[in-house]
């Protein structure tokens, strides 16, 4: 599926409307690839796992990963050394994408691992952060798409080990550490954009002679044999694909998918290209109104404005936006993988870590309504489109309301309030039982009183929250 972008006028917008521009096209190719896509064989040159499981294997492949509802994206690489400035000016742009912003030639960027030598990482620091947030898988940059890998890659020199003074793997601390911690380990593989690659895909197109060459030959002398080292060494529990182009025709992601079939745990996204549409659907930086009825599905957001690390970059979004962001996404039967970006030195910013500490004490005492569960009973909306407002599409924007949310589990339904009602909470569509109420976050389940007629159910509550974000209504139901 190719991603059909005008960049001649594109580019002349903001910096941020274009990466708003570009995941918007992205998330529609993808999910257009999706939709496109065949439930069973006939047209994959090569069949997929999901081409062929039964709905059981499914469910049981894809039953921790349902369950977690909360994971670490950590965007690190070289890239953090300039931290979004090159040859003493700002440059716009995420963090990340220096390279490709700043038109740097591939000879002066390849100079960078040279100045890399993050000595203040540590595996066991990161994957503690993660457990003390609640989260319960990290995804972390394999290779992003200037092409330099964060491990040690027998296939290409351009690597953390041989490239940089530090000369450790810290895939592999990740990776034996999340072990420890009883953590799922997984990794992000840029499969189709190599900035530093002789023939890789660069969206908007090369800027450096350097970057031509055959793009099916970077994918069997590059891509193919990292993957297969990633696979092989780290025996991840997702890979994370990104930015499919139509230059990865169905062929040539077959090749990739031959790979994929003998890890057949393997939970993988649907940015490999090719017309395979994966396992998870992935909106980037939004949430989606409805999420996705019937499929599995992943808002990847970042903390604060860009992926990696940025030293300008302080737009971090406050505890409560996130926590909300989290149950908002729970309550749609979504998952929510939340990016970190260290810094040069292998940091992760102080205000990122303090906002995940303060999730994770809110999920010491409220895990059980995000963890495992399902999707609302209610059918609120929680927001309208705007009749105003456009987005990149030309159609309505979705405007939400921030009052609450619910989940559910067999014989509970979680009503998180994040505007607290007074002294009462009512809902006019609660197809359910009820049985009973209580708050969560109150150690003694004190039972509150509650009346239903019909549908309609009221629950009176005390005049206060107990929980300034999100204090948790628990209403059991009789199955």
């Amino acid at each position: 599926m190719a991603i059909l972008i005008n960049w001649s006028s594109v580019m002349n917008l903001p910096y941020r409307l274009v990466k708003s521009a570009l995941a918007i096209a992205l998330a529609s190719a993808c999910a257009m690839a999706h939709a496109a896509a065949p439930a069973n064989t006939g047209t994959h040159p090569v069949t997929a796992i999901q081409d062929t499981e039964t709905p059981a294997q499914r469910d049981a492949r894809m039953a921790w990963w349902r369950a977690a509802r909360y994971g670490m994206f950590i965007h690190w690489g070289v890239y953090s050394v300039p931290a979004g400035v090159w040859h003493g000016n700002p440059v716009d742009g995420a963090g990340e994408w220096i390279m490709h912003d700043a038109r740097i030639p591939v000879a002066e960027y390849k100079q960078l691992p040279a100045q890399f030598d993050p000595t203040r990482f540590n595996a066991h620091t990161w994957v503690s952060l993660a457990k003390a947030a609640g989260m319960k898988y990290i995804v972390i940059t394999a290779k992003h798409h200037d092409g330099f890998a964060m491990y040690d890659s027998k296939a290409n020199a351009f690597n953390i080990v041989d490239a940089t003074p530090f000369k450790r793997d810290p895939l592999r601390e990740l990776a034996d550490e999340a072990k420890r911690q009883g953590i799922k380990f997984g990794v992000y593989y840029s499969q189709d954009q190599d900035w530093t690659a002789p023939g890789a895909a660069a969206i908007g197109g090369h800027w450096d002679k350097a970057q031509d060459g055959d793009f099916a030959t970077y994918l069997h002398t590059k891509a193919i044999p990292q993957i297969k080292e990633l696979l092989t060494k780290y025996h991840p529990a997702v890979l994370w694909f990104d930015t499919p182009t139509s230059e990865m025709t169905p062929q040539l992601a077959s090749e990739i998918v031959k790979l994929l079939n003998q890890y057949p745990q393997l939970i993988w996204n649907n940015r490999l290209g090719g017309g395979y549409p994966g396992d998870t659907e992935t909106p980037e930086q939004r949430i989606p109104p409805q999420g996705f009825p019937g499929k599995d599905w992943e808002t990847c957001m970042t903390i604060n404005d860009t992926w990696g690390y940025k030293s300008a970059d302080t737009g971090f979004k406050s505890t409560s936006v996130l926590l909300h962001n989290l149950v908002d996404i729970a309550s749609k039967g979504g998952n929510y993988l939340l990016n970190v970006g260290p810094d040069a030195h292998g940091v992760i910013p102080a205000a990122e870590a303090e906002r995940l500490q303060a999730i994770g004490q809110w999920l010491k005492v409220n895990g059980e309504s995000i963890y495992g569960t399902a999707p609302t009973p209610f059918a609120d909306p929680h927001g309208s489109y705007s009749a105003t407002q456009k987005d990149a599409d030309g159609k309505p924007v979705w405007v939400p309301t921030w009052d609450w949310r619910a989940t559910r589990r067999p014989g509970k339904v979680y009503v998180h309030l994040f505007e607290w009602p007074g002294t009462s909470f009512h809902v006019a569509d609660a197809n359910v039982h009820a049985t009973g109420a209580y708050l969560l976050a109150d150690p003694k389940h004190t039972p509150l009183k509650f009346t239903q007629h019909g549908t309609r159910l009221e629950v009176q509550l005390p005049a206060r929250p107990l929980d300034p974000n999100d204090t948790v209504l628990v209403v059991t139901t009789k199955e």
